[in-house]
């Protein structure tokens, strides 16, 4: 009787010391999930609130050395490159599919069949040139702004 009652408590004795062992090791253990922040220059944060006043959620990425804001403007999500300085490298606005061009839809259909248009979005460079990007099969497929492919 005894050898089972000292075998019931040594059972339960391991049980707790395993379940406060594996505690600790969750407790102080490093999180899962990293957030990491960026610094993004007064200037640059200073341009997107100039031309978007009314945004207020920002999401900064460095990208290339510059910085890249994403942010929904007018029911649009936008993506703007930024330079340290404050001078917009590009802007990124996310379009229907079907808002592209049809030669973009014509070269997707004829290079790619079978596959779908996922994204896309209408690219304006500091200067004006505007081209296509269409996102398929994993790519970013590049257009000009006729519509004809570029990469």
């Amino acid at each position: 009787m005894y050898t089972l009652l000292i075998s019931g408590l040594v059972i339960f004795t391991s049980a707790h010391v395993a379940s406060v062992s594996l505690t600790n090791y969750i407790v102080n253990s490093t999180p899962a999930i990293t957030v990491f922040t960026i610094d993004v220059p007064a200037a640059t944060k200073a341009t997107v609130a100039r031309l978007y006043p009314s945004v207020k959620d920002v999401k900064w990425e460095k990208e290339d050395g510059n910085y890249e804001a994403g942010l929904t403007h007018n029911g649009k999500a936008l993506s703007l490159v930024i330079d340290a300085k404050g001078n917009v490298i590009e802007t990124e606005t996310t379009i229907a599919a079907s808002a592209l061009p049809a030669s973009v839809r014509d070269y997707v259909t004829k290079h790619h069949a079978g596959k779908k248009i996922k994204g896309a979005a209408e690219i304006v460079d500091a200067k004006g040139k505007k081209t296509y990007e269409a996102e398929v099969g994993g790519k970013d497929l590049i257009f000009d702004e006729k519509g004809q492919f570029i990469k």
